[in-house]
């Protein structure tokens, strides 16, 4: 994966941005740093981390599950003054039509349609509940700036409309959102109701056992 060119293409003018490789063996330590580090900023409201890390553990677990790659690369930047978190996973694996292959209800879409039915809810590989961009997407909907999904020759692009694309092509595929980090949500709603992100983020970011005191 060439990092130079996303940063390029996604964070030019970033000036606070952390990137991390992740594997099987890491990914809960990278997650957890990566969103520590947006704890730590006063002005990102609560709420949104409680919705946006469960949609951000998603899309990342999602490169260990469907990607066929045994590692993926996450880059993130806050930028206080335009109370903006951007975040992107990205691999180099099979890519979204291939994947979706797997499973015969999918075997002979296009790559067009693979984007479109990708953030559709429970639309999987077969390995998986289908969940993951679903819920990202309507993160999206809540309090993003947009979304962009990139596979192969094609890219989805969502901020309210949703259009899928032609594009330089990227093998394997890359999940880039922007967020408004002073929006104030219900976290529930981003994942329909289906589970609690708020006690999820709670007990694993700010329970009693964490040391808050040293994230501030």
């Amino acid at each position: 994966m060439n990092v130079d060119t996303l940063l390029h293409q996604y964070f030019p003018h970033a000036d606070n941005i952390c990137i991390e490789l992740f594997d099987e063996q890491n990914i809960q330590q990278v997650y957890r740093r990566l969103v520590e580090v947006l704890i730590r900023q006063p002005e990102v409201e609560t709420s949104l981390l409680q919705g946006m890390s469960y949609c951000f553990y998603e899309v990342m677990d999602n490169v260990m599950i469907h990607s066929g790659k045994t590692v993926g690369i996450v880059i993130t930047n806050y930028s206080e003054q335009d109370h903006l978190i951007q975040i992107l996973v990205a691999d180099d694996g099979m890519g979204i039509k291939n994947s979706l292959a797997q499973n015969a209800e999918y075997a002979n879409i296009s790559e067009t349609q693979a984007l479109e039915y990708c953030i559709k809810d429970k639309v999987s590989d077969g390995k998986g509940m289908g969940f993951g961009l679903y819920s990202t997407s309507r993160l999206i909907n809540t309090a993003g700036h947009r979304l962009i999904i990139r596979s192969g020759n094609h890219t989805l692009s969502a901020n309210g409309d949703m259009t899928v694309s032609e594009s330089d092509p990227w093998e394997g595929t890359i999940v880039y959102f922007e967020l408004r980090s002073n929006m104030d949500i219900d976290p529930a709603s981003v994942v329909d109701h289906r589970t609690d992100p708020a006690d999820e983020f709670d007990d694993l970011f700010l329970d009693n056992d964490s040391d808050l005191d040293k994230l501030w």
